[in-house]
């Protein structure tokens, strides 16, 4: 089969690729459906049944074949968590729309918009990892690539016509070097990034710190996402309150029945883990200390902006796309008196640098001279 799929691939020399995961449900995600389209067919890819993916990798990996995503980062990040593979030659429909001023570039908003076509959202967050798969969810998944070619094309046309071409070069060149990441999120100090949890007092965020490891053990041994054990929000209003009972508990906003006779007797012994920790021991907020104020540095910036969001106006971008206000904050830093110094902004693109211009940028982070 997967000789088959990389013999039609070879032939027209492009395939529409889509991957589909389970986050959503499990705790350690993975690459559960792999979708490949050409001009001529469509193939779902089981990785649960097929040993062998190494054609796949073949696929991605030859520059002479086109790989089209849409929006390829994460499924960059995951094929090359589980297996390894790296692509080259990426178009990314996702990027070439944000380039063209398409004003929603989401995959549902551009079919329905371009083609007519209506993804059925249900299946959206669907458990892949679940086998059988329901026809209706192999419809959803065949339909991701089904349509990808023609949408690449129909980008690819625009950005031609603009004259955009090459900044989509520039842009898919860089995701050829994404990598998955080392480490999950739910490290020792992940309970700190829980919306509510740097309010807290020091107590409450010692027992939300208990909590938050005793939920994410519990999802690693059942392998499941651990906001389907209990919400961040339940945590940090647990964590607040700090009950000591199990009526209490109870009574605790996102803390349902099912949850007190599974699991009440781990939270209450949490609560109280938490409510031990020694005063020298509490987690304490790290904040970043402010620099002092810098008059010159904020006049840079300021117009910077202004120069950024005249010619994102100009060519139709939004501003952030042009160029994000983290790299204006790092050129006003730099505060650039030449062109050639714009050189060491590495996140500062070459289609960006000539979109805003060299000179309007040196001269908007330069220190004006005084009347």
């Amino acid at each position: 089969m997967l000789q088959r799929v990389l013999e039609d691939v070879a032939k027209y020399q492009r395939v529409a690729f889509d991957t589909e995961a389970a986050s959503f449900h499990r705790y350690v995600d993975r690459v559960y459906l792999i979708q490949l389209s050409t001009d001529h067919s469509t193939t779902l890819v089981d990785p649960l049944a097929i040993e062998d993916l190494s054609p796949i990798g073949t696929i991605l990996e030859d520059r002479a074949i086109e790989i089209v995503f849409h929006d390829a980062d994460y499924d960059l990040r995951v094929l090359d968590r589980d297996y390894g593979f790296r692509a080259t030659n990426i178009f990314d429909t996702r990027v070439a729309a944000q380039l063209v001023g398409e004003p929603a570039v989401g995959l549902n908003s551009l079919l329905e918009k371009h083609f007519d076509v209506r993804l059925d959202k249900r299946f959206q967050r669907a458990d892949w990892s679940a086998r059988p798969l329901t026809a209706g969810m192999i419809a959803y998944a065949a339909d991701d690539t089904r349509y990808l070619l023609r949408l690449r094309d129909l980008l690819d046309e625009q950005l031609r016509r603009m004259d955009r071409r090459h900044w989509l070069a520039e842009e898919c060149g860089r995701l050829e070097h994404v990598r998955w990441s080392a480490g999950r999120p739910d490290d020792d100090e992940g309970f700190m990034r829980l919306k509510g949890a740097r309010a807290l007092n020091p107590r409450s965020r010692a027992v939300l710190q208990r909590l938050h490891a005793w939920r994410d053990t519990l999802a690693a041994d059942l392998d499941r996402a651990p906001f389907r054990i209990l919400s961040n929000q339940a945590l940090v209003a647990i964590a607040k309150s700090r009950p000591g009972n199990l009526a209490s508990l109870g009574a605790v906003d996102g803390v349902g029945r099912a949850t007190l006779q599974r699991h009440s007797e781990k939270i209450l012994a949490a609560i109280a883990e938490g409510l031990g920790v020694p005063h020298d021991q509490l987690p304490v907020v790290q904040r970043t200390r402010r620099p002092p104020p810098d008059p010159a540095y904020d006049a840079r910036l300021e117009r910077l902006k202004e120069a950024r969001n005249a010619a994102a106006q100009r060519v139709g971008l939004a501003p952030g796309l042009l160029c994000p206000n983290g790299t204006l904050q790092t050129i006003a830093r730099l505060a650039p008196t030449a062109p050639a110094d714009l050189g060491e902004v590495p996140e500062l693109r070459a289609w960006q640098r000539e979109t805003l211009g060299d000179e309007m940028l040196v001269s908007a982070a330069r220190d004006l001279p005084d009347d």
